[in-house]
């Protein structure tokens, strides 16, 4: 991304002096990499505030308004350098990623290499054979999924998104690093009160479409809850079977314990 250019779109809508000026020497400013003083000539700095804003303005008008003027009768969204354009045809799709590449390079930006590709948006309608038939977009990954029909039950194929294997892995992470499991100190209630806000928020997000994706990361919550009460009372040390029988029972009697208990996701103890 060249300063330039990008200072020419912030003046579109930056009409104070002293704002350009604090944003152009807060762009250009060197960067100390290990001792090495480092020319800034392009780009925004890695982290600093208002860098989304910036790129963000930048992408407005080397993408956006470029799809409209240019495609204005193809489907399209952008949430910050990630975006997806829905193409009626292989061929169209071709054209359509070869303009955006030399748009792109005029701006001085370039496609990810590996990310960027066409996708074929399998279901019952459309059956035809393509090597790339997923692809992942904030959080969720698109891909043909049985659906039932809800006016005479039948299953069909559709293409549907569900909470993608890279945000399990990290939302697995996140419950791994509250080191809940040993932290036998604290009551049920504290161990509720950490999760919670994190239950809720996946299950609101993730959970708008193809809720059952989220199973393997909540029965994971409750093998966590199982390993931590093993730890925490004597009488069910060794006796996996018998504390999952026991918190089978609470989260059936008291769902409203955990988030996840409260749509269901209870008897996947032991």
């Amino acid at each position: 991304m060249e300063h330039e250019l990008l200072l020419r779109a912030v003046r579109k809508h930056v009409t104070c002096k002293w704002a350009l000026l604090y944003i152009e020497r807060w762009l250009t400013a060197p960067m100390d990499k290990d001792g090495i003083i480092i020319e800034r000539t392009r780009g925004t700095p890695q982290g600093g505030v208002i860098s989304p804003i910036l790129s963000n303005l930048f992408l407005h008008y080397t993408f956006d308004l470029w799809m409209g003027r240019a495609h204005p009768d193809l489907p399209w969204c952008r949430y910050a350098d990630d975006g997806l354009v829905h193409c009626r045809s292989e061929q169209e799709a071709e054209a359509v990623k070869a303009e955006l590449q030399t748009r792109l390079v005029e701006c001085g930006l370039e496609m990810h290499p590996t990310k960027t590709r066409i996708v074929y948006c399998k279901d019952s309608r459309r059956k035809g054979s393509y090597s790339n038939v997923k692809f992942d977009f904030l959080g969720y990954c698109f891909r043909p999924r049985r659906a039932k029909n809800s006016q005479d039950a039948s299953v069909f194929c559709s293409f549907l998104p569900g909470v993608s294997a890279s945000a399990l892995k990290s939302m697995r992470a996140a419950i791994r690093d509250l080191n809940l499991r040993r932290r036998t100190h604290v009551s049920m209630a504290d161990i509720a009160r950490q999760l919670n806000p994190l239950l809720r928020g996946w299950i609101e997000y993730y959970g708008r479409f193809t809720q059952a994706a989220l199973g393997p990361i909540l029965r994971y919550v409750n093998q966590t809850i199982e390993a931590w009460m093993m730890r925490k009372f004597k009488r069910f040390m060794g006796r996996k079977a018998k504390a999952g029988r026991v918190l089978e029972r609470l989260s059936r009697e008291r769902p409203g314990s955990f988030a996840h208990w409260k749509i269901g996701i209870r008897g996947s103890f032991a």
